[in-house]
């Protein structure tokens, strides 16, 4: 499956958070630093999938994304409902389940949303990655995977833990490992993590993007990749009161 235009770069940029306004500002920052339109936009998890807020943007005031937009679930969604918001958010944005196969501009990409478990007051029930999920990746044929689009990442490529919260354990998914020996990608993009990561080993590029309101990336139609520090300004955060109570 694809939407976007195979000749545009594409705008991969992660953890919205609900702040899905902040997606069409760093668009117009991507095509006036580029000299060209984007082709499409995948959001690499913690799009903000609640109802209150999908209906107060899409419905309510009518907005709508100035380029196509694809993403796969993160931690931060409503799983329960997911499927259900999916189907009456489609005009507006397009979910890829996981082990989708889907072809992003040029490249064939692999989609694997959620995130490894942590503990039951952090881990929504149905982000976790399972087993199973890393299975029906791995029946794909490796000559059919160009890039791996991950909310979590492998655990053993170094990324750092966040301050306060090493006592969770290696940040990562163990069972990821198996997709990188299995498909040997080009690149491999998650968030999650909220920093940006570049790591290349055994041939594969793994790039963590941060907030969406901190930067994006940008992979061309001939394979260049674009790391974009932007910032821009997020007027509250009204996700982090729906997750924690903070006001």
């Amino acid at each position: 499956m694809t939407r976007g235009l195979p000749d545009k770069p594409v705008l991969l940029i992660s953890d919205i958070h609900t702040k899905f306004g902040v997606i069409n500002a760093q668009i117009l920052h991507a095509e006036e630093s580029c000299g060209q339109s984007v082709g499409e936009v995948l959001v690499l998890g913690d799009f903000g999938f609640f109802a209150d807020e999908l209906h107060e943007h899409f419905r309510k005031k009518n907005r709508r994304f100035l380029r196509p937009v694809s993403f796969i679930e993160g931690n931060h969604e409503d799983h329960g409902e997911l499927g259900n918001l999916a189907s009456r958010f489609a005009d507006v944005v397009t979910y890829l389940p996981r082990s989708t196969l889907y072809r992003l501009g040029s490249w064939r990409g692999l989609c694997l949303g959620g995130a490894r478990y942590m503990d039951s007051w952090s881990t929504p029930r149905g982000c976790e990655i399972t087993s199973s999920d890393i299975d029906a990746c791995l029946a794909h044929p490796p000559d059919e995977v160009d890039l791996v689009l991950s909310h979590d990442c492998p655990s053993d490529i170094g990324v750092p833990n966040t301050p306060g919260f090493e006592y969770y354990g290696k940040p990562g998914v163990p069972l990821m490992s198996r997709l990188a020996e299995h498909f040997r990608p080009r690149w491999w993009f998650f968030g999650h993590h909220h920093r940006w990561f570049d790591l290349s080993r055994d041939g594969t590029r793994y790039i963590g993007l941060p907030q969406c309101w901190v930067g994006y990336a940008l992979l061309y139609p001939d394979g260049e990749i674009e790391l974009i520090q932007h910032s821009v300004t997020v007027e509250s955060r009204s996700w982090l009161k729906r997750l924690f109570g903070i006001k």
